[in-house]
């Protein structure tokens, strides 16, 4: 009798090797569904875009002013009284809260600014600005060697952005800057824009939301519409524009 061998058959090892293969595949297509975990604390740290890494926030800050008195004369200059009218105009525009006057007390020019908050205050009255939206406080200056003058300022809405000049990384590549061959923008990447922008915008409310619009001219409106129903140019013509050229060529 002839022993059985130990060896698989032919059949047996391709049915192996099917069922491997079939394994493989579906390990692979399995590993081809799985998503990779990002962490968010890790990506979100520094943002890329340099608005959300500078944003402009829109908050509450004072407006200043410095009225600087000589201790012999009291009074306001022509250009002092010009700072003192801006000042008051521009808070029945956008002041939030009362106009604080600072004056020195105990210093050698005390007298003249008492003399000198009296045109002030007259100043403020000329402008419109109720006494009741003026607060004056005392002080005492902390060094004797800075001149003692009279503080003016008031809170309003602001625009602001920063601070700038923060560098957490070199700008070259080192042991500190991992992201460096990243092509990744610095830190203070665009913070001066920022900073700029929210000096230089106008009313902070325009950053949030747009402005209403106005009420269109009728009067302009109507006429406009007339010349287009009738068939002729809507263009305005002003009757000394000619006046201005230098030459009739083109006519």
């Amino acid at each position: 009798m002839t022993p059985q061998s130990t060896f698989p058959r032919p059949a047996d090892r391709k049915r192996a090797l099917r069922l491997t293969a079939a394994l493989i595949g579906l390990s692979v297509a399995l590993g081809a569904c799985k998503h990779a975990v990002v962490d968010p604390a890790t990506t979100a740290g520094v943002p890329e875009d340099y608005r959300l890494r500078h944003p402009i926030a829109v908050q509450e800050a004072d407006r200043s002013i410095v009225v600087f008195v000589g201790r012999g004369r009291g009074g306001l200059s022509a250009s002092q009284r010009a700072d003192v009218m801006y000042l008051a105009q521009t808070w029945l525009r956008e002041g939030t809260g009362v106009i604080s006057v600072d004056i020195p007390v105990n210093t050698p020019n005390a007298r003249a600014a008492e003399d000198s908050l009296r045109e002030i205050q007259a100043t403020f009255s000329a402008a419109g600005v109720p006494p009741r939206a003026v607060n004056v406080r005392q002080y005492r200056p902390e060094d004797p060697r800075h001149m003692a003058a009279i503080r003016l300022n008031y809170p309003k809405i602001s625009a602001v952005a920063g601070p700038c000049g923060l560098w957490p990384e070199d700008l070259g590549p080192s042991i500190n800057n991992k992201g460096y061959y990243d092509n990744r923008s610095y830190y203070n990447f665009g913070c001066a824009n920022q900073r700029n922008l929210a000096a230089m915008v106008d009313n902070p409310a325009d950053l949030a939301q747009p402005r209403p619009e106005t009420p269109a001219f009728t009067p302009r409106r109507a006429i406009a519409f007339d010349k287009y129903r009738k068939g002729m140019t809507t263009t305005t013509t002003y009757p000394e524009a000619d006046k201005a050229k230098l030459s009739d060529t083109g006519k």
